[in-house]
């Protein structure tokens, strides 16, 4: 890949590797993403060292949060059938537990600078996000993660995040940087709360967070919400009380809609002793807890989908949002440097002007300038070249104090911190001393890199097809080629009917 820097050269032919075996059509994705980094790298749009497949989780990423107590690692472990996770009614661990699978039949914890060091997981280079909250926290990053591995099949293929709990932790600010970076990067999340404490209005922080600041997202659909220990309601003279209480909190916080699910560990069950009050939550912990279990196991497909849309998505942004932006802003600067430099001229030619229709000062400088110059030919050549710096002066300060202008316009606005730092890295590269004002173009758009970004866009459908193939069939045939088959047939038969 032309350009790249041979780290992330390196990066992207072992994230190949592991997709080979997995998923073929996955190292075809990073292919067409390689594609986009020569556009990107020519636009400026990305660093030497970046690449657009490095930015998002080529593994199904399930982030589990909640309060203390409320049973996230009880459930991790009954769901992973394994005890990784250490439980109780106390704050057990302060930690984010990155947990994945190991072929060894022993499960090993492991410190988290072997997250934030390794390329193949999404959160190397983690200290960067730990400085931009709390400067010197990077050099603490085994304090804030660490990985578990886990012998288990159902962690085979997909990475599962505990998260401390949030309403007991001495590094809350940091806590909660780090969880909006996972819950970016998770296709799904779990967030669990405790019935054992039905009074939800005490933890209003918690659910703001969890609830308030996330239910407008995009991919809003891709958290669930859990009312977890639910067998302790048993004890209450009504327990839909205590559930109706948490889903008032819940619409409390504007979610009105989506899945809300009421489960209890049958592990760590309260005895029930009444057969029917028993049979009806275990009916509906069981009809919940498999709800669950399926939208896990589903992501192993939507990881897919999710994949090639930020392929089509990547592209599209490229060509749609962010080369606009940056014509407009090359637009306005040229406009800037041209109408400042004109103004200087006009106000230098009125001074000099009215200097010269004055006897002052300043009038016998530049009559004693253009008397020197008139002398002979070298030295009209120097005072010409005199007056070229001079007005070079005046034409890069307008340069610079425009680009100052729009970059300030530019952190202002209302973008996504990604969209402003690519933003700025392209627009510098369209605004460097050599580049004039009279070439409108963009740095590194043309004719082939708007050719390779239609062809990553028709790859993209492409790739969605041929998933719909391997789990759509509306023919009801299950092999394409019999369906061609079957297609020819029809038409050679109505061809013979035609015939006769």
């Amino acid at each position: 890949m032309f350009g790249a820097d041979s780290q992330i050269k390196q990066r992207l032919e072992d994230l190949e590797k592991h997709l080979l075996a997995e998923n073929p059509l996955l190292v075809s994705a990073v292919e067409e993403f390689k594609k986009l980094d020569r556009v990107g790298y020519r636009m400026g749009l990305l660093a030497r060292d970046q690449s657009y497949a490095t930015q998002i989780p080529w593994w199904p990423l399930i982030s589990v949060l909640g309060t203390f107590s409320a049973g996230k690692s009880t459930f991790i472990n009954h769901y992973l059938n394994s005890s990784l996770q250490e439980t109780g009614t106390q704050a057990v661990d302060d930690k984010f537990t990155v947990i994945c699978y190991s072929a060894e039949q022993q499960a090993r914890v492991l410190p988290g600078i072997s997250l934030e060091a390794d390329p193949r997981f999404p959160f190397y280079n983690m200290a960067d996000v730990l400085e931009e909250v709390a400067p010197g926290a990077s050099d603490r990053i085994n304090t804030y993660m660490q990985m578990k591995t886990c012998p288990d099949i159902k962690s085979k293929g997909r990475i599962f995040i505990d998260s401390p709990g949030f309403d007991a932790d001495d590094q809350r600010t940091e806590t909660l940087k780090i969880t909006d970076y996972i819950i970016d990067l998770s296709d799904l999340v779990l967030i669990f709360f405790d019935a054992r404490h039905p009074e939800p209005g005490a933890m209003r922080d918690t659910l703001k967070h969890l609830v308030a600041d996330k239910i407008y997202q995009k991919n809003a659909d891709k958290f669930v919400y859990i009312l977890n220990q639910i067998d302790a309601a048993v004890r209450e003279d009504n327990p839909e009380d205590v559930i109706a209480s948490w889903q008032r909190a819940l619409a409390a916080e504007g979610l009105t809609a989506g899945k809300f699910y009421t489960i209890y560990n049958p592990d760590a069950a309260v005895v029930i002793e009444d057969d029917v009050v028993r049979e009806r939550f275990e009916q509906k912990r069981d009809t919940d807890l498999n709800a669950i279990n399926d939208r896990i196991e589903q992501m192993n497909i939507d990881r897919v989908y999710r994949i090639i849309g930020a392929l089509d998505k990547t592209a599209r942004e490229i060509e749609d949002e962010k080369l606009p932006k940056l014509i407009s802003m090359i637009s306005d600067w040229r406009r800037t440097v041209l109408s400042l430099d004109v103004f200087v001229l006009v106000v230098s030619g009125v001074i000099v002007g009215v200097s010269m229709m004055m006897d002052s000062f300043i009038a016998d400088i530049f009559s004693s300038f253009f008397n020197w110059m008139s002398e002979s030919t070298g030295k009209q050549l120097t005072g010409i070249l005199v007056l070229y710096l001079l007005f070079l002066g005046i034409h890069f300060t307008s340069r610079n104090f425009a680009i100052k202008r729009q970059l300030k316009k530019l952190m202002a606005g209302k973008y996504s911190d990604e969209f402003k730092v690519t933003l700025k890295r392209a627009f510098v590269k369209n605004t460097l001393f050599f580049r004039s004002i009279f070439r409108p173009q963009v740095v590194g758009w043309g004719f082939f890199s708007k050719r390779t970004i239609n062809k990553v866009k028709n790859q993209a459908d492409l790739f969605i097809q041929k998933l719909n193939d391997q789990y759509a069939r509306p023919s009801g045939d299950t092999d394409l080629e019999t369906e061609g088959e079957t297609q020819k047939k029809v038409l050679a038969t109505a061809i013979s009917a035609d015939v006769a």
